[in-house]
């Protein structure tokens, strides 16, 4: 199997990188990571940020931006990423109003296209990073469906989640090969648990309630330690075109984030020798 790099989305270890960014990324380039993605700066200049990555050869691979912060301050978030060496700017999350089926998801049609535009034109690529919620139907489509088809493969690319896709009872090896030559970098997630009556979200400024059932049922793991089909996932990302592996873990139980960042890698790497 060919090997593709491996990133790691820092949200995953968002409390230890807010303490000791330097120490993280040590960790896991020791632990044999290529890059990773970003949710936050936690508080640090993009020229510190570069020269942490090029102290311990860390690519910038991807950044989540909120919504919100992109219709604010695209412009300087376009120079702050473009600073630290990082080609995708990602959608990461919509709030209820903006999803498919919802009054303000026409807007986030009209936005991606303008803000895709925008990082085109500044040598940039957007992503959209999808969850369960893009699967409710729109014109007989799903929403994230319809999000592509709106908006031209050159303005918006894929960043497909595999946990969230799996989780909304969608294969999610066929869903990448779906996006062959439009999903540059994706998501590998882990879970155990079946869908139940909410959404367990531990996403950036994401505030869900979640009642004991769902706690109960829902789990987060680290790659190849849940339900996903490792072997399958990895080779229709590689046949999609994929560029970049992430691994992401969005809450940790009875296991620290770096130990469980060790076993994800060791999972991909153990598929791609």
């Amino acid at each position: 199997m060919k090997k593709l790099r491996v990133a790691y989305q820092l949200y995953s270890a968002r409390q230890e990188a807010a303490k000791d960014l330097q120490k993280v990324l040590k960790t896991l380039k020791k632990l044999g990571y290529d890059g990773v993605e970003f949710a936050g700066f936690f508080g640090h200049p993009a020229k510190e940020i570069r020269m942490m990555l090029a102290d311990v050869g860390l690519d910038a691979v991807s950044s989540h931006v909120r919504v919100a912060d992109l219709k604010r301050d695209l412009d300087d978030i376009i120079a702050y990423h473009r600073k630290i060496g990082c080609r995708y700017i990602t959608i990461p999350y919509l709030e209820e109003n903006q999803r498919p089926g919802k009054p303000g998801f026409a807007d986030i049609i009209r936005f991606a296209f303008e803000t895709g535009k925008r990082c085109r034109k500044e040598g940039m690529q957007l992503l959209y990073h999808n969850h369960d919620f893009e699967f409710e139907k729109v014109s007989g489509m799903y929403g994230l469906d319809f999000l592509f088809a709106a908006v031209p493969q050159k303005l918006l690319q894929t960043e497909i989640d595999t946990c969230w896709v799996d989780y909304a009872g969608v294969d999610p090896a066929a869903y990448l090969l779906k996006y062959k030559g439009r999903a540059p970098v994706v998501h590998l997630k882990d879970y155990v648990g079946a869908r139940s009556a909410g959404t367990p979200y531990g996403l950036i400024g994401a505030q869900e309630n979640l009642s004991d059932r769902e706690i109960i049922s829902f789990e987060y793991r680290p790659f190849g330690h849940g339900t996903q089909n490792v072997q399958t996932l990895l080779g229709a990302a590689i046949g999609a075109g994929a560029e970049w592996f992430i691994i992401e873990q969005d809450e940790h139980k009875d296991i620290s984030p770096m130990d469980a960042a060790a076993l994800s890698i060791q999972t991909v790497r153990k598929y791609q020798a």
